[in-house]
């Protein structure tokens, strides 16, 4: 047994002499070592390099990625469809990081994206050749026209966002044009004590007549950017008025009248739509819930009684 002991202890010092050998104590130290050398190296780099590095991964992995597809979304987009991005995009406030050409190529990825996807998915329902092609048509266009239905809900969300603080915009118009100061001022004091995309719309404006618009090619301006009918008319009715010569107070006084009005409008609209939008939940959820805790009762007691017969 001791001889046997021993046998053993000296395989293990044997094995361990050898591993010695080969550097497998120090692989451990090595490996840190060239932790630290890469570390340095990213230190040490060119600041080009760390700048490039730095960059989120939107710009530099999917930015050059949807470049490449641009060319074939040119192709599929009709004469005239950078324009009426460029409008849609306008209309939306310009996005931070949205240009035409990023929606072109966001168009071309999510059409092959989604029609991977459905091919995919045919594959794994085992679905017949027929189905396969009309779900792979279905997602291919749900993918190209996926960013226009996005920026549909940006131009519709700002316009909702314009509609609620239009009448307050006026009504600060309204008040400091009739407190001497000129319309330009008003229009600045709007800009600087109001929140929202409509202060920034006023802000723009001012800064398209500092660099060389007549006020009213800047109002004009204004009411392209926006599908707001009464923001337009707004636009249309001051445009007027510095043509003829109207006074600016006593027109901002009619349209601020006005505005208020169709707000009370807007809220009794929105209140009558409330039943209607009310009655499908209604329909589909509570109601089926209310009758099972009513009538559950009474047909277990009617299903027992006749089970007993």
């Amino acid at each position: 047994m001791l001889l046997f002991i021993a046998g053993i202890a000296c395989v293990v010092v044997a094995l361990f002499l050898g591993f010695a050998s080969v550097g497998g104590l120090t692989a451990e130290k090595a490996g840190v070592g060239r932790s630290v050398e890469v570390i340095d190296a990213l230190t040490s780099a060119p600041k080009e390099l760390r700048d490039e590095l730095d960059e989120p991964f939107m710009d530099r992995v999917i930015g050059p990625l949807l470049a490449q597809f641009q060319t074939t979304t040119k192709l599929l987009t009709p004469s005239g469809g950078a324009d009426r991005i460029r409008e849609k995009l306008e209309m939306a406030g310009n996005p931070p990081g949205w240009t035409v050409e990023r929606i072109r190529g966001m168009k071309a990825l999510g059409l092959i994206g989604a029609v991977i996807v459905g091919a995919i998915g045919s594959v794994l329902l085992q679905v017949g050749l027929l189905t396969a092609l009309g779900v792979m048509a279905l997602m291919g266009l749900l993918g190209y026209f996926a960013p226009s239905m996005y920026i549909h809900q940006l131009v519709h969300d700002r316009s909702e966002a314009l509609k609620s603080s239009l009448a307050d915009a006026i009504d600060l118009l309204t008040i400091s044009v009739e407190a001497g100061l000129a319309f330009d001022s008003a229009c600045a004091q709007v800009a600087r004590n109001t929140d929202g995309p409509l202060a920034g719309e006023f802000a723009r404006m001012l800064q398209e007549m500092q660099i060389g618009k007549t006020r009213a090619e800047a109002l004009r301006s204004l009411g392209a950017r926006s599908t707001l009918p009464d923001l337009r008319s707004f636009v249309s009715a001051m445009v007027q008025a510095d043509a003829f010569g109207i006074p600016i107070g006593q027109v901002l006084r009619v349209q601020s009248s006005e505005i208020r009005v169709k707000k009370r409008q807007w809220a009794e609209e929105a209140a009558q739509k409330v039943p209607v939008k009310i009655l499908p939940p209604l329909i589909c959820f509570i109601l089926p819930c209310l009758f099972i805790a009513v009538l559950g009762p009474a047909g277990i007691s009617i299903a027992t009684n006749l089970s007993g017969m």
